[in-house]
């Protein structure tokens, strides 16, 4: 009796692991070798886990002061955390494996732990395991997430649904336990990043909004009070989470312009552009601009099967998740609506939202669970043998839409060696890598960032979604190095260290570097070279 109750969700856990094989090629087959580290955001969210991993046990208080841009604080903060994703991939970061491996495992499992999840609530929802299944496929594999591989947390939602899930029972039950689940998925869901954090929190609002009808009565003190008391819960789990955040803002302007949101606001047709190679050869190509939302065509017809039988009206999960879906879709467009420089000032936390863009990836969430609820009426209203075979074959099709593979990845050759010796080195040293690449080639620092995973000495240098005051200040002092200004500026940091990378460094100025005796070469591997710095010369 207890295999056979398990039987279905590890049966769906074998299938998204399969699913997450496939739509992921070739990564499967060596994840500590193919990696997309030509892409910066790739590299920095490697940098993030390995840093959580490490910072987590070695000095929890100071998890958010990373080593990066030093001296600044709270400089994790200057881009999500990935606290969730940094914690599933710590074993084996803690048991030597490289940041590469860590951080490619994890991404798989976002994949499959997000398809895995949703198939569940919607069989459940829906009384249908193949409608799980296409809800989970479309949730998972999509436009959207098969073209932000290097956005570790846009591909972990898997919480999204059992926090719908744990939202309808609490409505329905008004038990305080449910009221808790709900704030425990919700936590859980937040703590993947920050983003994904404020786009469940206002789902889960106008969710509970469209269900008003359910507790405006006798029933509203209850809910209303067992709300609170899960929103307070969950406000103290994340506090040593979001205070950081704001403090970077206060101390050095940690938040996005609207002029800046609406750069990165979604178009219409943002929801035409399809990442599957079957429609963006054949007809979707011309309107990708860097963002993917279309859903494909059988989540559409299956949403639009939901919305015409009435589904989306009657049934009031369907209900709540059609509310998410339409306010996700006006809030992607962010300040092109009239309404939105209002909501801005009226929500401070949508002061730290650039790409409003990603709330299509609420959209795409909202189609797939209603995709489900149309499968599921129909494989209900058409019984038979013949349905059950076309819908299979609706879940086949759905996943060929977004199918990507194989991907073309890089090869990861490791680390350098000479990043090891700043292991040994004291406990005051301060490192600076060299060129200081200008604020818009500044990505090219992740490079550096990775070589420091091997030794989390403070370094000079860095790369988030955030440029602080520091790197501009930086930028125009170090930029002649090696003279006389930047020699003084390295001395104001503090810095002990100094890697050159000769690759990107003029022959002459690579050269000038022995006419500074303060400089004294420790290594090198190749192109690096590692420098002592002294305050004065021998």
């Amino acid at each position: 009796m207890l295999i056979r109750q398990y039987r279905w969700p590890a049966g769906a856990l074998a299938l998204f692991t399969a699913l997450t094989v496939v739509h992921l090629w070739p990564m499967a087959a060596a994840p500590g070798v193919w990696s997309r580290n030509d892409a910066p955001d790739y590299v920095l969210h490697e940098w993030i886990m390995a840093w959580v991993a490490h910072q987590i046990v070695a000095d929890p208080l100071h998890l958010f002061d990373a080593n990066i841009f030093y001296p600044d604080r709270y400089t994790l903060a200057y881009s999500d955390h990935l606290i969730l994703q940094s914690l599933m991939g710590a074993p084996l970061t803690w048991s030597g494996g490289s940041p590469v491996l860590v951080h490619n495992l994890v991404l798989m499992a976002g994949f499959v732990l997000t398809g895995w999840t949703t198939a569940l609530v919607v069989a459940a929802w829906t009384g249908n395991r193949t409608a799980g299944v296409l809800s989970g496929s479309l949730l998972a594999f999509n436009s959207f997430t098969l073209t932000r591989l290097a956005q570790m947390q846009d591909l972990h939602l898997e919480f999204f649904a059992p926090a719908l899930f744990a939202l309808d029972r609490f409505i329905v039950t008004t038990q305080t336990k449910d009221a808790l689940k709900l704030a425990g998925w919700f936590v859980l869901q937040a703590l993947t990043g920050t983003y994904v954090m404020l786009f469940t929190a206002i789902s889960l609002v106008v969710a509970a909004a469209a269900r008003a009808g359910e507790f405006l009565g006798r029933r509203f003190v209850p809910i209303a009070s067992r709300a609170l008391l899960a929103a307070a819960a969950a406000t103290v789990v994340l506090t040593p989470v979001l205070v950081p955040y704001v403090l970077a803002s206060r101390e050095v302007g940690l938040s996005r312009s609207l002029q800046e949101t609406a750069e990165y606001a979604a178009e219409w047709t943002d929801y035409l552009a399809a990442a599957g190679r079957l429609h963006f050869g054949w007809w979707s190509g011309r309107f990708f601009k860097g963002d993917a939302l279309f859903p494909g065509v059988v989540a559409l017809l299956l949403t639009m099967v939901t919305l015409a039988a009435g589904i989306a009206f009657t049934d009031r999960r369907a209900r709540m998740v059609l509310a998410i879906g339409l306010a996700a879709l006006t809030l992607s467009f962010g300040p092109s609506l009239p309404f939105y420089d209002w909501l801005y000032f009226l929500f401070p936390p949508l002061t730290l939202i650039r790409g409003v863009v990603r709330f299509g990836q609420i959209v795409l969430a909202a189609v797939a669970i209603l995709a489900g609820f149309g499968l599921a009426w129909v494989m209900t209203r058409f019984r038979g043998r013949a349905v059950a075979v076309a819908a299979i074959l609706l879940v086949i099709v759905a996943n060929g839409e977004a199918l990507r593979a194989p991907f073309g990845y890089t090869r990861y050759e490791g680390i350098s060696k000479l990043y090891d010796v700043l292991r040994t080195t004291g406990g005051d040293t301060v490192v600076v890598s060299m060129p200081f690449y200008p604020t818009a080639s500044f990505h090219f620092n992740t490079t550096f960032m990775l070589g420091s995973t091997r030794f989390w000495k403070p370094i000079v240098n860095g790369y988030s979604g955030f440029k602080p005051p520091s790197l501009y200040a930086n930028v125009e002092q170090l930029r002649g190095f090696p003279d006389d200004r930047s020699m003084a500026r390295l001395g104001e940091l503090g810095v002990t260290h100094v890697v050159v990378d000769a690759r990107h460094m003029p022959e002459a100025d690579v050269n000038r570097v022995a006419q500074y005796p303060q400089l004294r070469l420790m290594f090198t591997d190749g192109w690096l070279r590692l420098y002592s710095l002294s305050k004065r010369g021998p």
